[in-house]
């Protein structure tokens, strides 16, 4: 088939490489400026390079909405469009132009997640696996009958950063047998479950925050989510922001007010955490490494020379 792929980034990229290693014919790239973002910066494989280099004609847009790229689009004559990891809103006009619809490529379990950071939600909420959808593009934002999904486990530890490795294999493959099945004549996808659907919204510095009465099984997950390269979790200490970069779950339970430096246990130093830590129903955050306002990193033990005082989730006066 001749296919039109809207992509941007590493998600992207990976795709582009597997469609121009299949049978079908890309016939032009649509794709977006470079940006100077910390997250453009991480992941940066150009999907503008590689289509250069196989020749393939690339157009730049913020956003897929004037006559010019709708003119473009028409005289590619595509088949089908595939889109991954396209920042910004498709419009009808583009979305159902070619004969056999848009392919939307996103690294949820579709229905839950649809949205922004699905990977770090799903790590957050304990889900035990994620993954990929391939699904046919509509009005609604990730919400478009499904044609393909495919899944990877959660490890007990991973982190954001394990999870995208372990989905981002998953782009390419089930990009090109999204394509066969489309290719196939096949229409009879799995419409979604709407009564399942989640949206989320992009992350934002409060949602790094730490809130001590959250459990400590909670405050774990999100240290783990927000891995680097990610910003990190964050609290306070004395007035001044403090990072917990790494963490785990105490082997003991420690009762007391949430956020109170407690006790030196194996090689971290446990913070009491939970809403019932109170009634020493809890286990506390094992914190095993921090960052300081200045950048530097340090051990728990070297940062926490004596126990006592409280971390707080916001600078106390």
């Amino acid at each position: 088939m001749r296919v039109v792929m809207f992509g941007f980034q590493t998600w992207g990229h990976r795709t582009l490489q597997a469609l121009l290693a299949s049978e079908h014919e890309v016939v032009l790239v649509v794709t977006h400026p470079r940006g100077e973002g910390a997250y453009e910066k991480i992941w940066s494989d150009s999907v503008e390079d590689l289509a250069f280099e196989n020749g393939i004609e690339v157009v730049v847009r913020e956003r897929p909405e004037d006559q010019e790229l709708l003119d473009e689009l028409k005289a590619a004559d595509p088949d089908v469009i595939v889109a991954c990891n396209w920042r910004t809103w498709i419009p009808p006009q583009v979305f159902a132009l070619p004969k056999r619809g848009t392919l939307n490529v996103h690294d949820s379990l579709l229905p839950k997640y649809a949205g922004f950071s699905p990977l770090i939600w799903a790590l957050l909420n304990d889900e035990k696996e994620v993954g990929v959808t391939a699904h046919m593009m509509d009005d609604t934002l990730d919400a478009g009958d499904i044609v393909l999904q495919r899944s990877v486990p959660v490890g007990p530890r991973d982190t954001t950063a394990d999870l995208f490795e372990k989905t981002l294999e998953l782009f390419g493959p089930i990009t090109v047998d999204g394509l066969a099945e489309i290719a196939s004549g096949r229409t009879d996808f799995v419409k979604q479950d709407r009564s399942q659907a989640s949206f989320f919204h992009k992350r934002a510095e409060e949602d790094l925050r730490i809130d001590w009465t959250w459990t400590a099984e909670e405050l774990d997950r999100l240290v783990r989510a927000q891995c680097s390269p990610y910003p990190s979790a964050f609290c306070f200490h004395r007035g001044q922001r403090l990072e917990i970069i790494e963490a785990d779950v105490s082997a003991e339970v420690y009762g007391g007010t949430p956020g109170r430096i407690f006790y030196r246990e194996g090689d971290g130093v446990t913070v009491v955490a939970g809403a019932e830590a109170r009634r020493g129903r809890s286990k506390a955050l094992l914190v095993k490494k921090v960052r300081t306002a200045d950048g530097v990193e340090l051990k728990a033990h070297e940062y926490f020379k004596h126990m006592g005082g409280y971390l707080t989730s916001r600078p106390q006066l």
